[in-house]
């Protein structure tokens, strides 16, 4: 028997079918607005994600945009449940999610970030350097970080730039990435 897609009905959504997309941070004004941390590349892209689901203590709750904009450098939004700024007061933190197959199709050569966490990274030299912890961004370009595994060349955990000279394929089915990244760097 196959499970069936939570994300296509009504239901709460499976864990492991959601992605976070950005967390709610501080009130804006006083009526129950929150300014909203994107983590997409296209910050307002988000808004085109729906439903919402918002993680709390008991599960995932649905979250319902009923009105946002750009704001100066950021994104504030009102919500359903969030009828006023008392309430607003406690969501600061609370993270946004929702369900992969409501993300947009990627080009061949793209990767969302969830998808590459758990990937075991070999070199060149076929040695195992870890698999992927975290995916983060600098002001310079994206970060790999690797943590080292039973299986790894050694026990050292390890930060690889994501550039297209270093990181030289990926394959999702199998689980792998292919890294120009000696061990010893």
């Amino acid at each position: 028997m196959t499970k069936p897609n939570l994300c296509k009905t009504n239901l709460v959504p499976d864990a492991s079918e959601m992605i976070k997309i950005a967390t709610l941070k501080k009130p804006y004004g006083i009526k129950g607005w929150l300014w909203v941390f994107s983590q997409t590349d296209e910050r307002a892209s988000i808004f085109q994600m729906q439903p919402w689901w918002m993680k709390t203590a008991t599960g995932f709750k649905p979250l319902t945009v009923k009105d946002w904009r750009i704001q100066g450098q950021g994104l504030v939004a009102c919500f359903n449940e969030v009828p006023d700024r008392n309430v607003a007061e406690t969501m600061n933190g609370t993270s946004i999610w929702v369900c992969k197959d409501h993300l947009p199709k990627l080009a061949d050569d793209e990767y969302y970030w969830s998808d590459l966490i758990g990937l075991t990274v070999m070199n060149e030299q076929a040695e195992n350097l870890g698999v992927i912890k975290e995916m983060f961004e600098t002001g310079a370009h994206e970060i790999i970080s690797l943590k080292p595994t039973a299986q790894s060349i050694d026990n050292e955990p390890r930060l690889i730039p994501w550039h297209s000279d270093v990181v030289l394929s990926v394959d999702l089915s199998a689980g792998t990435m292919l890294v120009a990244w000696q061990s010893d760097y």
